[in-house]
């Protein structure tokens, strides 16, 4: 034991200093430090990729809802889509410049590049002229002033917010018809706003009420952040939801879509109205992730099958394409109950001649 003492105690014959250094000690310093990230995920996150590629689906379906031929139409489409897309990102990058200040005061934003000190304001600036300028110049070369013009304008007004701000959100499927040269007054056109302007509402609200605390740190005045209750969020989900159910309907009366579109959009509609009831029985953080969720599907589904019945298709012009969308749909046909029944009046939809066919029990 006395030894074993002594050796405790016998002084170090080289100092701390000059000993060398562990490497697991090193390779765990190393990788404790946070490596910055590089210039192209700095600018993505500016840009707001994940939401530009929402951006460039909304004005492909714009696009493609005017059943142009996609061989001879398929450049201008692309370029309505990227040069939309650089504008969206335009718009985004000069959104967190505005709102640095608010963004260091969130958990969910405080880590963004502008507020983490990742890149200065000055570029990022930079960035935002840089994409909005060659989001312009891309919608002018390929497309019309009137896309180009709503582009723009798209860039100038994404500081607004809620209500006036959805109309911001609208424009892209907007572009995308008019550059395939459809008119602001076609009822598609509406349709096709409509859907972004409306859908808006339950995709934020829901978003907004799960981050309310963070949303009031930042000083964001939202609905959710003055809403303790939850009873104007959940009121509004649900109102606009109902408003979202009415567009299949109204399209089909409007001779723009096929009868299905009405009976498919109501199967759709009627899973949104369900999640949003559920969020109005229990305004939790849970419930509302869920409507958020369905947001997320419900979109492109909406305007998939928008495209999908559109009688656009119809046009002599479309022969090889309307042939596959016409044996798509008498494939979807024989599933409606209507065809099992034969009854006309269960269902607008035109008879298929091949469904099997069973006559409807007679009524005492």
């Amino acid at each position: 034991m006395t030894s074993l003492l002594r050796l405790s105690l016998r002084p170090l014959r080289k100092p701390l200093s000059t000993l060398p250094p562990n490497p697991l000690l090193r390779s765990f310093s190393a990788s404790s430090s946070p490596t910055p990230p590089s210039k192209p995920r700095i600018y993505a996150e500016l840009s707001k990729a994940r939401l530009s590629s929402l951006v460039v689906l909304t004005t492909s379906c714009g696009f493609l809802s005017a059943g142009l031929p996609l061989t001879l139409s398929l450049p201008t489409m692309l370029g309505a889509s990227f040069g939309t897309a650089l504008c969206a990102s335009s718009a985004s990058t000069w959104n967190q410049v505005l709102e640095v200040d608010r963004d260091k005061k969130m958990k969910r934003t405080r880590l963004r590049p502008l507020p983490a000190g990742n890149v200065s304001i000055q570029e990022a600036s930079a960035l935002a002229i840089t994409t909005g300028t060659l989001g312009g110049l891309t919608l002018y070369a390929f497309t019309d002033p009137l896309t180009t013009a709503l582009g723009l304008g798209n860039i100038a007004l994404s500081e607004i917010n809620t209500w006036v701000g959805a109309i911001v959100g609208a424009i892209p499927p907007v572009m995308g018809w008019t550059a395939a040269g459809g008119n602001l007054l076609d009822p598609e056109c509406a349709f096709l706003a409509s859907s972004l302007f409306l859908w808006q509402f339950p995709h934020f609200f829901a978003l907004s009420w799960m981050h309310r605390v963070d949303y009031s740190r930042g000083g964001f005045q939202m609905v959710p952040c003055n809403d303790p209750t939850g009873d104007r969020t959940a009121s509004l989900i649900t109102r606009y939801s109902v408003y979202l159910s009415t567009l299949p309907i109204l399209s089909t009366f409007a001779g723009i879509t096929s009868s299905m579109f009405a009976v498919e959009g109501f199967l759709l509609n009627g899973y949104l109205l369900y999640r949003a009831k559920k969020f109005d029985d229990d305004r939790s953080n849970g419930n509302a992730r869920k409507v958020f969720l369905t947001s997320l599907w419900y979109l492109p589904c909406l305007l998939g099958l928008f495209i999908f019945h559109s009688k656009n298709w119809n046009d002599e012009s479309q022969k090889e394409i309307q042939e596959k969308v016409v044996a798509l749909r008498e494939k979807g046909k024989a599933l409606c109950v209507h065809e099992v029944l034969d009854s006309k009046d269960l269902c607008p939809v035109p008879h298929t001649s091949s469904a099997p066919k069973v006559s409807a029990p007679a009524s005492n």
